[in-house]
Order: structure tokens, then sequence, then C-alpha cells
């Protein structure tokens, strides 16, 4: 395959074959004159776009192609037409078809066709193949006629040459990959053959390309009345084949064109299109340069603009192409006017920084290829899903800005490329969005790399941190933030650590901010740590506060999901507040569906007699809350744990057999659909006894002379030892009680217990010697 030649490679063109190429299209000129009697338009306008010497085209389709590279002014004037350059970055790539092949193909043209030069000849086979093959061929090699009416040249040729094809026309008529540019139709056969272009992508599918309006797609023009038939849209079409060709090669087949934003250009007419490329224009508020309100499409690449002043009236643009000027920068405030600006080309010019771009709401594609950049430093861009900034002098990432629909980001030829694992740390500050690093897929080696790395990377990245191996990483951020906050701890203390655990869906994930006292100074004990919990998508977005989440422990939602977490924890000492550190966490995971105990307590004073309750804190994991299983076990000394019949239920009361025993609280989670988690144990103190206490004193038996009664009770605390027993007559006289026995509970009536009451006393005494409080009863008058 032959190599296109550039801009340079055309200046050096050989003088003969020049003049060979414009005695070609002389006679295709004389041959189309004689066809037809009709045809209105000069060919001369033809014949001066062919005249300037400083480009000669080394495939005979690009002689063709060099046709639509004048301007309105370059035939009003008749001046030199200004070469197009790249504004993309990339480099020229090989032709795919060669000037055989073209002629290899060529059918049906005859004897009518000998009038026609050789490298037209060769080049009505391209036109024919620009056609989709549903579609009736606009060209065909079977008739000079019919070539003209294909080539045929109206009024706005004049206006209009090199103007694009609508992307309705696009879809029509051809159904063949085409490469992409950013440039105009000046070298269109150079610019349309290379598949890497900085400022679009690589390649595109059929399905894909319909979608496609962009300046990079097609030749914007000035004036809506170029139609299908006109020569520069057929000549256009030819000299897209070798772009088309091109795309299918193996070095391009692996990659696919990323979408540029649809932008509607089909229906544009020269009330919101304005296209003065290599127009000399010094500013935009010169006089005949008509910036409206109305423009929407605006193509002023190639003049000589270093200032904005004046672009705030295009409230409506949705494509402004300044390739190619003399802007350095800052300066770009004026364009926070262009609200509605979805396409923004800036290649090509001497540009030193972006930090002045104002946040565009629209925006999605931006080129600052091959410009004097040193970092991407820029208000952050809500929409923006390509960046390309190749060809500068880019050499940190430090203050990258949030783009959080980036899906393309491209940095090639710049000194930034030395850093190791570039692409992983691109992926960390981007997110899961970007799917291409310069210009190809990312590598899985990357992406597994950016994982190694902690969810804190990305901000310390943007603050200056300089990347380090993965396994380094942990330690090397905590330094490099550490650094950042010393100054600003509480006197007397340092930050021993700050971290978050790995978060779970409705899982307890704990954060851990550790500050130790300095032995060199003297440390205020009273320090106090106050916790704010935090959520967003992004390590890099601004996190947004969890209302209520303000404890050492947070439990993830199920919509927190892929996102991070992130803990500020704000020292206080006495009344002063000093200024927060921060922790953050990997993405949140989500649950299995089988839950967990995260916490079992057992509540109550363990105490024969006490009721004790058992408290399970649960992760559900995912899954619905249901009713776990709970029981419980007694474990007297060196024995194992024997479970309590019955005693199945959180609650549990203590009883004389749990005395000097351990109690253990056993707890499964249950899921409503039916999961369970694994078991859990919670370990008591030993219960104690309670004190000696007696209660339900009564005497049992008939109170009749010459019968035995009985005193009881119902003893408490503990194993009941040599409890006392005491009986009392009544005096009838005084009404006092008198004592005639003690020791036993049982008591035999006598002759002299009749007509009086008796008393029985319960004194309760355990069996280490504890005396509880007495109990007495009165029985009735004994019977004779």
């Amino acid at each position: 395959m032959e190599e296109p030649l550039g801009d340079e490679g055309a200046k050096k063109a050989p003088t003969s074959e020049r003049q060979k190429q414009q005695s070609s299209v002389s006679s295709m000129e004389t041959s189309m004159k004689k066809v037809s009697k009709t045809t209105k338009p000069t060919i001369s306008a033809t014949s001066n776009l062919l005249a300037p010497k400083r480009s000669k085209p080394k495939n005979p389709s690009d002689s063709i192609s060099n046709v639509t590279t004048t301007t309105t002014s370059s035939r009003k004037t008749s001046s030199v037409p200004v070469t197009r350059r790249n504004s993309t970055g990339g480099a020229p790539e090989k032709q795919s078809v060669s000037a055989t092949k073209l002629q290899n193909t060529t059918t049906g043209s005859g004897a009518k066709t000998n009038s026609v030069s050789d490298p037209v000849k060769q080049s009505l086979p391209q036109l024919r193949r620009s056609s989709l093959p549903s579609a009736k061929p606009t060209i065909r090699t079977s008739s000079v006629s019919e070539v003209r009416k294909s080539v045929s040249m109206d009024k706005s040729l004049r206006t209009s040459i090199g103007s694009g094809v609508s992307k309705s026309e696009t879809v029509k008529k051809s159904s063949v990959k085409p490469a992409l540019s950013v440039s105009s139709s000046s070298s269109s056969s150079r610019r349309l053959t290379s598949s890497s272009l900085d400022s679009t992508g690589s390649s595109m599918s059929r399905k894909t390309i319909s979608k496609l309006s962009s300046p990079s797609a097609r030749t914007p023009s000035s004036s809506s009345g170029l139609r299908t038939g006109s020569l520069s849209i057929s000549l256009d079409r030819s000299s897209n084949l070798s772009g088309r060709r091109r795309a299918g090669t193996p070095e391009s087949r692996d990659s696919r064109f990323i979408i540029l934003p649809l932008v509607e250009t089909n229906k544009a007419g020269d009330d919101v299109r304005l296209d003065l490329r290599g127009h000399k224009v010094h500013s935009l508020n010169a006089s005949g340069l008509n910036l409206t309100q109305n423009l929407e499409f605006v193509y002023l690449r190639d003049n000589l603009l270093s200032t904005l002043e004046g672009i705030e009236i295009l409230k409506r643009v949705k494509v402004l192409d300044l390739s190619f000027n003399e802007f350095k920068g800052p300066g770009f405030e004026p364009l926070v006017n262009c609200q509605a600006l979805q396409q923004l080309y800036l290649a090509g010019n001497q540009i030193t920084s972006l930090v002045s771009l104002p946040q565009l709401p629209n925006l999605e594609f931006l080129s600052v290829a091959q410009n004097k950049l040193r970092s991407l430093s820029m208000a952050g861009q809500p929409r923006l899903q390509v960046l390309a900034a190749s060809k500068n002098k880019i050499t940190t990432l430090k203050n990258f800005p949030h783009l959080p629909v980036l899906e393309h980001l491209r940095v090639e030829e710049n000194p930034i490329l030395k850093i190791p694992h570039l692409e992983a740390a691109s992926i960390l500050l981007v997110g899961p969005t970007l799917k291409k690093f310069n210009d190809r897929d990312l590598s899985r080696e990357e992406v597994a790399i950016a994982k190694r790395y902690p969810a804190c990377t990305a901000l310390c990245i943007r603050y200056g941190w300089e990347l380090c191996r993965p396994e380094n990483a942990a330690d090397s951020t905590f330094r490099f933030l550490y650094e950042q906050w010393k100054e600003h701890f509480p006197p007397g203390y340092l930050l021993k650590d700050a971290l978050v655990d790995q978060p779970f869906e409705e899982d307890a994930c704990h954060c851990h901010f550790v500050f130790v006292e300095d032995n060199n100074l003297s440390a205020d004990p009273q320090l106090v740590l106050k916790y704010q919990w935090f959520v967003e998508e992004r390590a890099l977005s601004s996190f947004s506060a969890i209302p209520d989440a303000t404890g050492e422990v947070y439990w993830p939602k199920h919509g927190d999901i892929g996102k991070f977490l992130k803990v500020e924890c704000t020292p206080i000492m006495g009344e002063i507040k000093y200024p927060p550190v921060f922790a953050i966490s990997s993405r949140v995971s989500r649950g299995n569906g089988i839950p967990k105990v995260v916490n079992l307590e057992v509540e109550g004073e363990l105490v024969e007699g006490n009721v004790i309750k058992g408290y399970a804190e649960i992760a559900w994991c995912g899954g619905t809350p249901g009713k776990g299983v709970a029981s419980w076990l007694r474990r007297r000394w060196n024995s194992s744990p024997v479970v309590i019949a019955g005693a199945e239920d959180e609650e549990y009361r203590l009883t004389l057999d749990d005395i000097d025993s351990s109690l253990v609280f056993m707890y499964t989670p249950v899921t409503e659909e039916g999961a369970k988690g694994e078991p859990h144990y919670k370990y008591t103190d030993f219960v104690k006894a309670a004190p000696p206490s007696v209660s339900n004193v009564r005497i049992i038996g008939d109170f009749v002379e010459g019968n035995i009664v009985k005193g009881v009770g119902n003893y408490f605390g503990g194993k009941e030892g040599p409890s006392k027993f005491e009986w009392l007559r009544e005096n009838k006289n005084t009404g006092d009680f008198v004592s005639i026995s003690t020791g036993a509970s049982e008591y035999a009536l006598t002759t002299e217990d009749v007509g009086r009451r008796l008393a029985f006393v319960y004194s309760p005494i355990n069996f280490e010697g504890q005396e509880g409080e007495s109990v007495s009863i009165l029985s009735l008058p004994v019977k004779q």
C-alpha cells in the first residue's frame, strides 16, 4: 500500500506531475462541455482549485479529493487555499486502496470515457464504490454524461466547495466503515486514512455510523444550498474511500470508534451554520464576521484568533471548531455563555492551561491535542465522554477534573507516559465509565492492578501523590495524607491509624481512627472524636452526608451497593474543634443473603430468680429479616454446656440449678426466605444465689386439742440451711405472744392452748449460714 503525502510532501512534488494533473482535469472539462450544452457553471473554478502548487497527491484518487480543499474566500480572492491541518494528534497511516487496484475494478467505461484523462478514469470506480449496494448509484463509469450529472456544479459550489454531506445523505450513500476526522475538507484523503484520530477514536461499525454527526464525520459547510449531486459531495465521498478501506486493515480491525455525541446537522442552513476556516480571522469582533445568536455550528479553524472575546453571543452553538489558531490561555471564561456547546475543538494552538475553562453542562467532546498543556486541571465536565489531549507536555495527573461519564481518554505523546501503571491510575481517577485509554480497550492487567489500590488513591493522586506499586500504596497514601494533616492535630496527639472496614450490604461497617499521645508532649486526656459518614458513587465526587450516621459503625443500605463510603473524624478538645481527618472505604459489596450475627449481648442481673434476656445484632446481608432460633445452655465449672430443656426464648428466669453455673445464650439468625446463618454464643458469668427468704408461710392441720399441726413456707435463696422455727401462744390477759416451742416445725396442741391463738415464726437460713428476714403467721383459736 502507498503512503499518502502530507502537506510537506505535497510541496515537494515535481512540477511536471502537477502539469500532468492540470492537463488531465482540463481534458475532463473539455469532454464534459462537449457532451452537454446545458452545463451552466464554468469549469474555470475547478481549474483554479487545482492551480496552487503547494500540494500534489501521490495517489490518483487524491487528485479528485483535492478539489474540495478550496474555501469560499480562496475562490473569490484567487488566494492560495490554506492547507488544512490535522487537529487530532494522530500520525498519518498508509492508504489501503492503491491506484492499480482502482484501475482493475473499472468496468463499463467503453469508448465514451476515452476523453477523460487517466487520473480521473482511475478515480471513477472510487466514486461508484462509495454508494450503498441497496441504493441507486449516483455516479457510474458508463458514460461521461452520467458523470457530469453526478458531478454537476451549481451556484452553491461557488460559496460552499468543500462542504460536508448531511447526516441523512451520508447514511444513504455509504455503508462502508469511514474513518473519522476532525479536520476540514482540505487534505481529506490524507486525514481520512487515519484510524487513530485523537479527537474521535479509532474505528466505527456500520451500525453506529448513522448515529455519528460531527465535524469529524463530514466537512462542515457555510451554505445549505449544496445538494447530493454536487461536485464537492461526490468528490468528498471519493476521498473517503481510502479511509473506509483503511478501517478494515489488520492494524485497526480490533479497534472501534467512539460514537461522538449526536448533533443534528442535516437540516442546518446559513442561519445556523458559519464556516470561515482559513480566512485569516484575527478577531471575533471583526466586521463582516456575522456572529449571531442563532448559530449552532461554527467552524473557525486555521485562523489567527488569540482571544475568545466576542464568543459570548453564541448562546446556541453546539459545535465550535477553534483548532489551529493562536490561543494560549487562560482566557476561556467567555465560553461560560455557551451552555448548549456539545463539541469543542481546540487542537493545534499554544494553550498552556485549561484552568479557566468553565463547566459546560452539555459538553460531550473536547479535543485539546497538539498544545502545550502541562496538566489537565480544569472545571469538572458532567457530560464529557471523550477527552483528547495527545501531543502535549502533560507531566502530572494532579488536579485531574471530575469527569463522571468519561469513556475515552487520550494522552499519547506526553511525558506522563513514563509513569508506571498510568492506565491503572486513569481508571482510578475516572471510574467505571472509562472504556478506552489511548485509543484502545482497557487492558485487563491494568484493570486488575487498579483494583489493588486503596480507595483513597484517586483522591491522593488529585492532591499530587506520586503513583507507586500497589502493594505499597496503602502505607504510602496514609503517609501522604498524614503530611497534609499533621499540622492540624490536637496538641500532644498523633494519628496512628485511619481506615474503614470492607463494607457489605446491611452489615456493620466499622471505622478506625486511632489518636495516640505523643511521648514528647503533655497531652490533654479529654479528647473526643466526632464522626460523620458520607456516601458517593465515585471517590472523586463531592460526598453526600448520611443523616444520623454519626457513630463508629454504619450499616450500608441496599442503595449503597457499589458506592464508596467516607468517614470524617473530627477531634474535639474542650471547646476547640480541629480540622477533620478522613478515610474512604472500598465499594460497598452486595450481601449474599445469608444473615450473620454481628454481636450478642445478655442483659440482666445474674442472681437466682431474676429474668435475663439475650439480644442479637444481625447483619441480614440483603435477606429479609426473620425470627431466629434462640436457646439457653448451662455450663458448670470445668464441664461442657448442657441444653436447658424448655429454654427456647430470648428471655430466661434463673433457677436454683443455675447457681454457681455459667449460662450460654445461643442464637441462629434466619431470614424470611429460610436462609440460616452461623450460630453464635454468648457466655455469662456465674449465677449467684439470692439472699435467703421465705414466702407463703402457713400452718397445716386442725386446731383441735390433741392434734399435731405443722408450720411450712416456701424457702428461696440458694440451698436452705438450718432455718429456725418457733411457736408462740397468745396471753389472754395482755394479748402478747409467749414462746412455747423452738427448733421444730411441728407442734402438738395441748389443753393450755384451748381458746387461744398460736403464732408460727419461720426464720430462713441458707446453706452458708446467712439468715434472712423472719416471717410469722397466726392460727385460729384452738378448740377443745
